[in-house]
C-alpha cells in the first residue's frame, strides 16, 4: 500500500527537477551585453544597455555586425561572449604578424588604430601601458603578440582553429581608437561677416586732389 505515495512523491520530485533545469538553461540562454562607457571601462551584463551607453558596434556599419547575420549559430555566440579586438599601430610587424594570425583562422574581430597622442593615452587608460599589438578576448588582455599564447587563449574560449567563415562575410574595417571630431560647419552666407572695403588710394570725384589724412 505505501508504493503509490513513493511513486507520487518520485513524480513530484522529477516535475520540481525538470522545471528547474529549464529555468537554469533558460538562464544560460541569455545574451550578454558588452558596452563601453566615455572613459573607455568596458562592462559585462545581461540586460541592454541604455541609450545613453556606448554600444560596441558604432552606427558606421563597419563593425562585425556587417556580416554577423552570414556567421553561423555558434560564432554568433562566440563573438557574443568574447568578443575579439585587435589594437595596432602603423608600421607595426607584430600588429601585422597578429592580424595575419587571426584572418588565417576566421575569428571575427574588430580592429582599432592607436595613431595619435590622444589614443595612446586611451590606450594607457584601457590596458595600464602603450605597447601593441594588444589583443582583448572578452575581458582578458593578451600585451603583445605571441602565437602560442594567442592560439591558446582563443582555444580556450571556443574559437574553432581553422578557418570557419562562410564567403559571405564581410570582415569590419579597421577604425581609430578616438573617432575623429568633424569640423564644424561654414557659418551661413547671411551670417558671414561683411568684408572690409579699403578706402580709395587715388583722385577721387570728391578728393580730386587724393589727399589722404
Amino acid at each position: 500500500m505505501p508504493a503509490a505515495p513513493t511513486l507520487r512523491r518520485t513524480a513530484w520530485l522529477l516535475a520540481v527537477g525538470m522545471a528547474a533545469a529549464g529555468l537554469w538553461g533558460a538562464a544560460r540562454a541569455q545574451p550578454l551585453y558588452r558596452s563601453v562607457d566615455a572613459q573607455g571601462r568596458v562592462t559585462f551584463s545581461d540586460r541592454a544597455p541604455s541609450a545613453a551607453a556606448r554600444p560596441v558596434e558604432a552606427p558606421s556599419g563597419n563593425d562585425i555586425d556587417t556580416g554577423a547575420a552570414a556567421l553561423s549559430f555558434e560564432l554568433r555566440q562566440l563573438v557574443q561572449r568574447y568578443p575579439v579586438t585587435l589594437y595596432t599601430q602603423r608600421d607595426c610587424a607584430p600588429c601585422d604578424e597578429g592580424r595575419s594570425l587571426l584572418r588565417s583562422r576566421g575569428i571575427p574581430f574588430q580592429e582599432r588604430t592607436v595613431n595619435t597622442n590622444a589614443e595612446i593615452e586611451a590606450l594607457q587608460r584601457l590596458s595600464g601601458q602603450t605597447g601593441l599589438p594588444l589583443l582583448t578576448i572578452g575581458s582578458q588582455q593578451l600585451r603583445g603578440y605571441a602565437d602560442a599564447q594567442w592560439s591558446q587563449y582563443l582555444d580556450a574560449a571556443g574559437y574553432p582553429g581553422r578557418n570557419s567563415l562562410p564567403p559571405a562575410y564581410t570582415p569590419p574595417q579597421a577604425r581609430p581608437l578616438i573617432a575623429p571630431v568633424p569640423a564644424p560647419a561654414a557659418p551661413p552666407a547671411s551670417e558671414a561677416p561683411a568684408p572690409i572695403i579699403p578706402p580709395p588710394t587715388g583722385p577721387t570725384p570728391g578728393n580730386p586732389a587724393g589727399i589722404r589724412f
